[in-house]
């Protein structure tokens, strides 16, 4: 065995599944919506057209059989062919390989265990053992104009392995590194793969590293015990989603290790001197709560304009994120213009995360999903939502005559599931590059809507809204249609975001049944 900067042990293993629970990977519906995003942008001709159309019903049967492992690769070589290049033994090799460990978040002064293994096996013909080269980087940050992400700065070369199985499904290859001298921070571990001298392919793994992290735990877990139960959520977050991120139920992305610790020690703090730091806090920032039906504290972020004091009742915007984003979408994405609107017109805006990235906010009025695992996911996506505007209007005076709904891409589908489900909460709604069921329109046909789509959506196709226009129409509901011109997903949103927020200055409903309580 070879190696270099470091001191490990590296063993293959056969039971190394059995013994750490795998991590999360990106989930199957966000890659679909990349695959054919990528597929209504390049509009596929000829001898293209011919293997996308073959692979697409490769890809029916893999999905009818479950094979999730052969839907990734299928997905990974409809994005090559799309992309203009071949799809080659290496590139399928590629697709396969995947880094795992029990540990996504870990305290960086004990040895970290990694995994490189297969999530299904390629075509390459393969006659040696294989080397791995391990890296740490720095977060990959976006490229400019788009694109494939840059790579990060390198921080610690962690060695090169041999004796790498050539079948990585059947016997994974376990490392044990050590990042005893890395700083706090987010990271991405890469694990590149050769034959030879031969680069063939490599995975990387989005990380977190805090150095005594157990021993914050445990001081934080003390000081929850002792906090108001309002507060216990708050504290105890970093630690209920680090658990669930290691545990593999959810994407290392989906919250920020230093700055939730930092946070949720901010909280403790407090509490410590006898304050609640939420008390009349006005302004951007985050609450959390305990989901009881998931058994998980569930993250949502909050406007509350400065001018609000609780002694009028200030209007409400729910605002839902789309396919892969978070409860930040609407604060940090979008030109970041949804929050000084809300600021200038007098709203409070509250982001729940729906449960999961992809919970897809329930079913609406329609037939509930067959799988059980989905409907489960989307049953607690739409009880998400709904426990966090409870939760606020629980605590701030809104006015129950002047709550809004609106939602982006999943979020604007989500939006046109929500309100014909609870018709009488809503005072209009805004469902941005979405689409609906027309038939479940006549529940809230007395609710005005403003909707915005661009009308080269390579992901939601304009029809989509276009479709529930019409049929607004001959409801003869009030709604105000954007559609467009040359706009595609994401790019309608920000501009067309005062506009939405005037519509909502602009309907204000006689008080409502008691229905929505």
């Amino acid at each position: 065995m070879k190696l270099r900067l470091l001191v490990v042990v590296a063993v293959a293993s056969v039971f190394a599944p059995a013994m750490a629970l795998p991590q999360a990977l990106t989930s199957l519906a966000s890659v679909r919506v990349q695959y054919m995003t990528r597929k209504n942008t390049v509009k596929p001709e000829g001898d293209l057209k011919a293997q996308i159309d073959a692979l697409e019903a490769q890809i029916a049967e893999a999905g009818r059989l479950g094979k999730t492992g052969e839907l990734r690769r299928l997905y990974a070589k409809g994005m090559t062919l799309l992309s203009g290049r071949e799809w080659t033994p290496a590139a399928d090799f590629n697709a396969s390989l995947v880094l795992r460990t029990d540990r996504v978040v870990a305290d960086s002064a004990k040895p970290y265990p990694l995994r490189l293994e297969q999530i299904y096996v390629p075509s390459i013909e393969l006659r040696n053992n294989l080397a791995a080269h391990v890296l740490l980087r720095k977060r990959s940050t976006p490229a400019q104009g788009g694109g494939a992400p840059q790579p990060g700065e390198l921080v610690k070369d962690l060695g090169v392995f041999d004796g790498v199985s050539r079948d990585l499904l059947e016997s994974p290859f376990a490392i044990e590194l050590d990042v005893r001298d890395v700083s706090d921070g987010a990271y991405a571990l890469t694990a590149e793969v050769s034959d030879n001298g031969t680069r063939l392919g490599g995975a990387t793994l989005n990380v977190a590293l805090h150095k005594d992290l157990d021993e914050i735990v445990a001081r934080l877990e003390a000081d929850a015990a002792r906090a108001p139960e309002q507060l216990r959520a708050d504290i105890l977050f970093p630690i209920d989603r680090m658990r669930n991120v290691n545990r593999g139920r959810l994407e290392a992305r989906t919250f920020d290790l230093d700055k939730d610790l930092a946070s949720a020690e901010a909280v403790a703090a407090a509490t410590r001197s006898g304050k609640d730091p939420f008390a009349g806090r006005t302004g951007d920032f985050k609450r959390h709560y305990t989901l009881e039906t998931a058994h998980e504290i569930m993250p949502y972020r909050m406007y509350v304009p400065t001018a609000y004091s609780g002694a009028k009742p200030f209007p409400l915007i729910v605002a839902l994120h789309g396919l892969g984003a978070t409860e930040d979408s609407f604060f940090d994405s979008y030109n970041k213009a949804l929050p000084p609107l809300a600021e200038q017109h007098g709203y409070i805006v509250a982001a729940p995360l729906g449960y999961r990235v992809d919970g897809s906010y329930g079913w609406g009025l329609g037939t509930p999903p067959a799988d059980p695992n989905t409907r489960r996911v989307q049953e607690l996506s739409e009880q998400d939502v709904m426990q966090v505007l409870q939760r606020v209007r629980q605590m701030y005076k809104i006015d129950a005559n002047r709550i809004y709904l609106m939602g982006h891409s999943m979020g604007g589908i989500g939006t046109w599931k929500i309100a014909p489900k609870y018709p009488d909460i809503w005072d209009a709604i805004a469902p941005l590059s979405g689409l609906g069921a027309p038939d479940t329109l006549e529940r809230i046909r007395h609710v005005p809507e403003i909707i915005v789509h661009g009308d080269a959506d390579p992901t939601v196709n304009v029809a989509g809204s276009r479709t529930m226009v019409a049929k607004l129409k001959e409801l003869g509901s009030e709604f105000k249609y954007i559609e467009v011109p040359g706009g595609v997903h994401s790019d309608v949103v920000a501009p067309n975001l005062a506009a939405v927020v005037d519509f909502f200055d602009a309907h204000t409903k006689v008080p409502k049944p008691t229905s929505e309580r």
